[in-house]
């Protein structure tokens, strides 16, 4: 795909399937805004786009001012054509050890962002004609694993503002999609496997496990995700919007039984 030549794209999270989506649109054209919080990860994801037209800045998606100065800065400058949500934290509990404070700064960060993000990106996308956002919700959307409480609510959130701001949106040429992976080798899936692993286990053999719960048979790459995302964003993807899109190895079509 070359038609992302002239597009700007906006996008929250700067490691994972963030950075690699950042990096893929930069590398088919678009001038990229990629946001956030940690520093070293901001600094590692500027070293990678050495030679894109990629900027990366320091934000909290979960500060509404923080988050409209980002949107503003970029949208007012060169408009804006495109959204991707990635920015999430993975954390652990049940409805019995999950607190009051855990409970609302994951629903922040994973949930609360993508409406802030598309609230003020909303005039830019709409003023050029159309657009298009993407969120990264997850399988855990669907279907979850224990003690993912916080975690699998803000997915499932995702999947619902997904519906109701494609219709909402459609009228204004903004489509509006959500992928949801599976188990993807990112900083996430990493943390997810030394929790799993304990600090004697092989982390390896932990993500190589990961991999076999899945048909076929490994888990996917940042590259596929990224692919994806480039995919719905294009005009190949023109009568999408409103959906999920499954990218987990076959993870959710099969029993485990």
């Amino acid at each position: 795909m070359s038609d992302f030549k002239g597009k700007v794209a906006l996008v929250t999270g700067s490691s994972g399937i963030g950075l690699g989506a950042a990096l893929h649109f930069a590398r088919l054209g678009a001038q990229v805004h990629l946001c956030g919080i940690d520093a070293e990860l901001n600094a590692k994801a500027a070293e990678a786009g050495q030679g894109l037209d990629l900027t990366v800045s320091r934000v909290d998606v979960a500060d509404a001012g923080e988050v409209e100065t980002w949107v503003t800065q970029a949208g007012g400058a060169h408009g804006i054509d495109i959204l991707v949500n990635a920015a999430a934290v993975q954390t652990y509990g049940t409805t019995e050890t999950t607190t009051p404070d855990h409970w609302a700064r994951v629903i922040a960060i994973n949930l609360t962002s993508c409406y802030l993000t598309s609230h003020f990106a909303y005039p830019y996308l709409k003023a050029r004609g159309g657009g298009s956002i993407i969120h990264v919700a997850s399988v855990q959307g669907h279907a979850n694993q224990n003690k993912v409480l916080a975690y699998a609510t803000t997915k499932g959130g995702i999947h619902a503002l997904t519906r109701a701001q494609a219709v909402d949106a459609a009228r204004d040429g903004i489509r509006v999609n959500s992928i949801s992976p599976g188990s993807v080798r990112t900083p996430l899936l990493e943390f997810a496997a030394r929790e799993a692993a304990g600090s004697d286990g092989d982390l390896e053999a932990t993500i190589a496990g990961f991999g076999t719960a899945h048909p076929i048979g490994r888990v996917g790459t940042i590259e596929e995700t990224s692919a994806l995302i480039a995919f719905l964003c294009s005009d190949a993807a023109g009568f999408c919007t409103g959906g999920d899109y499954l990218v987990d190895g076959g993870l959710t079509a099969g029993l485990g039984v």
